[in-house]
């Protein structure tokens, strides 16, 4: 958009009341309509309204009367255009946001499911802190579009208005209007970049036994009952014995019961780095994991349903 068209509308926002009444926040469903809907010419139509002129002038001074059908004509289609981008958002609306998850400092994004109201919406643009989609709204069933929100913390965290606006069909009319659902997304928590792994009872230093697997380990000596099949013929070449390969199986995965309490020298927000951290190592792995919360907790799981519910809630501690 122009400057100097930004300039105007926020002139217009900042003075009129009916502009800035739907900027607090609203419950869903939000539906569209003439009152909220607001439309200025473009750049490209405030041209072209001159040149109408210009050409008016020109064929009411020299009686041309096919000069002055055509100008006539131009300004009927002009003024067709701005009712159709009216109508290009008049009746669109927000039924529903779905979410996915992110972590605090990437982007999180979201769907915004989107009603036609009976007819279509074509060329609509959604605008959010920088982030923008274009869609077609079908009249019928829903339409999803996705935006991405930038985040800083964990927590819950409210939506900014969202701006809805088109220049359909011919570029003459801005025609917008601002959404603000009354609507949070959950943040999970940063992991901390490095640390300690959790206490764990028993043997923990144990992290592989030798036996018979899949990789191999190293070579050994041969001994009597070792199959054959596991001789190095080719390393055995070169030394004046028989050598076996041996191989290793990783341990069973142990659990991880991961406790708030256990971490009484670090301030909270280090408490929920580190958890975290644990949290999505036990995921990478697939270990099973169970958390003690103050507020919550959480028994012992693993999988991607068990992660989010143990990371959901390590966002909503205060």
């Amino acid at each position: 958009m122009p400057p100097a068209v930004r300039r105007v509308q926020d002139w217009a926002e900042r003075r009129l009341p009916a502009l800035t009444r739907y900027k607090r926040p609203e419950s869903l469903p939000i539906a569209l309509h003439r009152r909220r809907i607001y439309i200025v010419p473009t750049g490209f139509g405030v041209a072209f309204t001159l040149l109408l002129l210009v050409m008016l002038v020109g064929s009411l001074n020299y009686a041309n009367n096919a000069a002055l059908l055509l100008t006539c004509l131009l300004g009927s289609a002009c003024t067709a255009s701005m009712l159709i981008a009216f109508r290009s958002l008049n009746g669109l609306r927000l039924n529903a946001i779905r979410q996915t998850h992110a972590i605090a400092g990437e982007a999180l994004a979201f769907q915004l499911v989107f009603e036609g109201g009976g007819h279509d919406h074509p060329s609509m643009h959604a605008e959010l802190d920088g982030d923008a989609a274009v869609f077609t709204a079908a009249g019928q069933g829903e339409t999803r579009v996705t935006l991405h929100m930038p985040t800083t913390r964990r927590g819950w965290q409210p939506l900014p208005r969202i701006k809805l606006w088109s220049n359909w069909p011919l570029g003459l009319f801005h025609a917008w209007s601002w959404i603000h659902p009354d609507h949070a997304v959950l943040v999970w928590p940063r992991p901390e970049n490095s640390g300690p792994p959790p206490a764990l009872p028993g043997e923990q230093d144990r992290r592989h036994r030798l036996h018979q697997g899949e990789d191999i380990a190293a070579l050994r000596d041969y001994r009597a009952g070792d199959p054959q099949r596991h001789i190095a013929w080719k390393s055995s070449a070169r030394h004046h014995h028989l050598l076996v390969k041996d191989f290793e199986q990783p341990e069973s995965q142990e659990e991880w019961r991961l406790d708030w309490r256990q971490l009484t020298t670090l301030d909270p927000e280090a408490r929920i780095a580190r958890l975290a951290r644990w949290l999505s190592e036990a995921q990478a792995v697939g270990r099973p994991t169970s958390l003690w919360l103050p507020s919550e907790e959480i028994g012992l799981g693993h999988g991607p349903v068990h992660y989010a519910h143990c990371m959901s809630a390590l966002a909503r501690l205060p």
